[in-house]
């Protein structure tokens, strides 16, 4: 019972040390603690091109190795953040943007959410009021479903004397 329970556990173990998200190790190294905290945010703002679904950090790609390489020399050489943005936006489109400016083409994207939301908001209200504007059925029997009921009645009380 002992081994059952020591298999279980080391089981248990080390299939939740599977569970554990790792991102990619670098080994640049960066002029000051600065330097490697803001090119690492930075490099969470941006989007692997070949992922499409992960930030250059959380991406193992290797365009995306290269580009967060990239973002980190750029950082140590003293470029600022918007000079890196509009670098990667230059190079691959505004795609690289986990938050796309707001312009006429990304309104849709900003906005569409809370349309949306409006026109959900809308068809509720229209469909809650339509069901308080109904009026109420008539809550009396006619005069055979009032002896069919009766009859139910008595042959229910019938049944219970028994």
């Amino acid at each position: 019972m002992r081994v059952v329970i020591a298999f279980l556990l080391t089981l248990t173990i080390l299939l939740c040390g599977q569970v554990v998200h790792a991102t990619p190790v670098d080994t640049y190294e960066f002029k000051s603690m600065e330097n490697q905290q803001r090119a690492v945010a930075l490099a969470h703002e941006l989007r692997c091109p070949q992922c499409q679904n992960q930030d250059l950090v959380d991406s193992n790609s290797p365009v995306a190795r290269d580009l967060r390489l990239e973002v980190y020399k750029m950082v140590d050489a003293g470029q600022s953040d918007d000079e890196i943005v509009q670098f990667m936006t230059s190079r691959y489109g505004d795609f690289v943007l986990y938050k796309p400016k707001l312009e006429s083409k990304t309104m849709v994207l900003w906005l569409g959410p809370f349309a949306l939301l409006l026109i959900g908001l809308a068809i509720g209200f229209m469909f809650i009021r339509k069901q308080r504007i109904v009026p109420e059925q008539s809550q009396t029997l006619s005069k055979e479903d009032q002896k069919q009921l009766d009859e139910l009645l008595k042959q229910s009380r019938a049944n219970e004397d028994k």
